[in-house]
């Protein structure tokens, strides 16, 4: 009687701890991520943007189907992390679709995806020798109201295994979903003007980099021609934007011109300056097979020396080059085209673990110029530069497309490389016209700025997309001719939103994640054996826990 009135009093407290704790749940939220990397802690930066969904977001995944292993693993990875958001916010709807799942719709399905940017990807499926091909979507679309988004969950990496893809696509996840829920929650709000007058890109040009931005940023042209005629107001009308974005310029700034963007930037606002200081055209190359490349005076060199930089009138000759296609032959009544390594247009990669560059893949740059960092007061950070293999080449000189044929000399690389191509500048800038008599009267001079940024790259087509037979724009960082995807666009967009401090988006892009992933060669050789240390040892260690429960069982109750 004393047992059951024990135990009846253990099972009520039991019962009173867990409907005290139930409701204390109630008010108090605290998860646990027990992952040595911390892959599934949201950021600060994550959780104030879900903060702001008040109505149902709908997440579609098209990661569902027969596809190898590794990305099974980027199926769950991808399924973990939304649980996450939907822990934190129950407005995050999220499913997982096949959409080749109807044999009967595939072409249809497949057609319409194309059409709205969502490239599929060919993998092999590789079971027991038996090799299969299948169509993957490594996408997700996210639709809050009426409007959608598309987020890409396999980052692009030139010559890296589908498993190196996944780790480092792992790592990106929750900035992808991030700022695809932030693209389509956030209301507007900072505007970026496109620096015209100087014979910079045309809209054509930069087509693709202007849509992706303008999903997130109001953007105009802003021409500079008017400063000749009304200066005061020009600048007036010219600090109400946050962000100038000068592309490629190819004719001389005025004094009054410099003087406007000048004081645009003392007075706090941002630019970035995409500028090449060596005349010279791959276009132009191709239609002639040679042409001479010559300095371009741009009347820039006093305003980039007064803020820390000078970007020297050479060209930068890299081994590690991106390919171009040149035509060798005929074959009946078709040209024949080959690659060949182009010296003059560097595959740059980043070695920095900045916000801007940490896990980017290969870049395009073509025609670059050498970046020289000058002593002061402002902190600068090399994004990008050139291999160790690389070196400058002064100006005037002249290029030939027959260079492709020789061989190279690795002793006239060797201690001459490392470049600077992209630099970063952060502190509170001095005035070109500091102590100086000002092109233009202006009341509001400010002779040293506020806090600023600015990023200088030394090569304007870094921006630059190509275009199709129909004169379409292509993606940002396409290659038509060699069918290879550079990471010029990522980069890009980086760039603007860590000069515009875009609610710290950026930060989450250096999250380190550490995945294991099966070696595929060592299991196909020891597939019996891993099968055995799998799936057999479990059940042998079940049997002998049966039977070791079993015998004592029996022996305890057989006196």
């Amino acid at each position: 009687m004393e047992n059951k009135k024990s135990n009846l009093k253990v099972l009520l407290t039991t019962i009173a701890i867990l409907v005290v704790l139930n409701f204390a749940g109630n008010f108090f939220f605290k998860r646990f991520d027990l992952t040595a990397d911390n892959r599934y802690t949201l950021s600060e930066t994550s959780l104030n943007i879900i903060k702001e969904v008040k109505e149902p977001l709908y997440v579609d995944v098209f990661l569902e189907g027969n596809f190898p292993g590794e990305f099974k693993k980027l199926q769950t990875e991808t399924q973990q992390l939304l649980e996450e958001f939907k822990a934190y916010n129950s407005n995050i709807i999220f499913q997982f679709v096949n959409p080749l799942e109807n044999e009967d719709e595939r072409e249809a399905v497949m057609q319409s995806f194309y059409e709205r940017g969502l490239t599929p990807l060919n993998v092999t499926l590789d079971e027991k020798g038996k090799q299969t091909q299948e169509v993957v979507f490594p996408w997700a679309v996210v639709t809050y109201g009426n409007k959608s988004t598309k987020v890409p969950l396999l980052k692009n990496m030139l010559g890296a295994s589908t498993a190196e893809k996944v780790v480092s696509s792992v790592q990106h996840l929750e900035y992808a979903f991030a700022n695809g829920f932030n693209t389509i929650t956030k209301t507007k709000e900072k505007k970026i003007a496109i620096i015209k007058g100087n014979g910079e890109l045309d809209d054509r040009s930069i087509a693709d980099f202007l849509k992706t931005v303008r999903e997130n940023y109001y953007i105009g042209p802003f021409t500079l021609d008017s400063v000749a005629k009304d200066a005061g107001n020009t600048l007036k009308a010219l600090k109400k934007y946050d962000l100038a974005v000068i592309a490629k310029p190819t004719e001389a700034f005025t004094d009054q011109e410099k003087q406007v963007l000048d004081q645009f930037i003392m007075n706090g606002g941002k630019t970035l300056w995409l500028v090449d200081q060596v005349n010279m055209e791959m276009d132009s190359l191709m239609e002639t097979g040679e042409n001479l490349a010559y300095p371009r005076d741009l009347n820039l060199n006093d305003m980039f020396f007064k803020y820390g930089v000078r970007i020297k009138p050479d060209l930068v000759k890299d081994l590690q080059a991106i390919p171009i296609s040149l035509a060798t032959g005929q074959q009946g009544s078709a040209t024949q085209y080959s690659q060949f390594p182009w010296l003059y247009s560097p595959a740059v990669y980043s070695e920095s673990k900045h916000p801007i560059v940490s896990n980017l893949d290969a870049l395009k740059f073509e025609f670059t110029n050498p970046i020289e960092v000058l002593k002061n007061d402002i902190k600068k950070t090399v994004l990008l530069s050139s291999t160790k293999l690389s070196k400058a080449v002064g100006t005037p000189v002249e290029i030939n497309l027959n260079i492709v044929a020789e061989k190279p000399d690795f002793k006239e690389f060797t201690g001459k490389g490392n470049l600077p191509v992209a630099v970063l500048m952060e502190g509170k800038f001095h005035s070109v016209y500091e102590n100086r008599l000002l092109p233009f009267k202006e009341s509001s001079f400010t002779p040293i700025g506020k806090e600023n940024k600015m990023i200088i790259v030394s090569d304007g087509d870094v921006v630059k997309n190509q275009l199709d037979k129909n004169y379409q724009p292509l993606e940002l960082g396409y290659d038509k001719w060699t069918n290879n995807l550079y990471a010029n666009k990522e980069f890009m967009m980086n760039c603007v939103n860590y000069l515009l401090d875009d609610n710290g988006l950026i930060n989450i892009r250096s999250k380190e994640v550490d995945l294991p992933i099966l070696d595929k060669e060592k299991v196909t050789e020891d597939y019996t054996f891993s099968q055995i240390i799998t799936v057999g040892v479990p059940i042998v260690i079940l049997a002998v826990f049966g039977l070791v429960f079993t015998f004592l069982r029996k022996r305890k109750y057989s006196k």
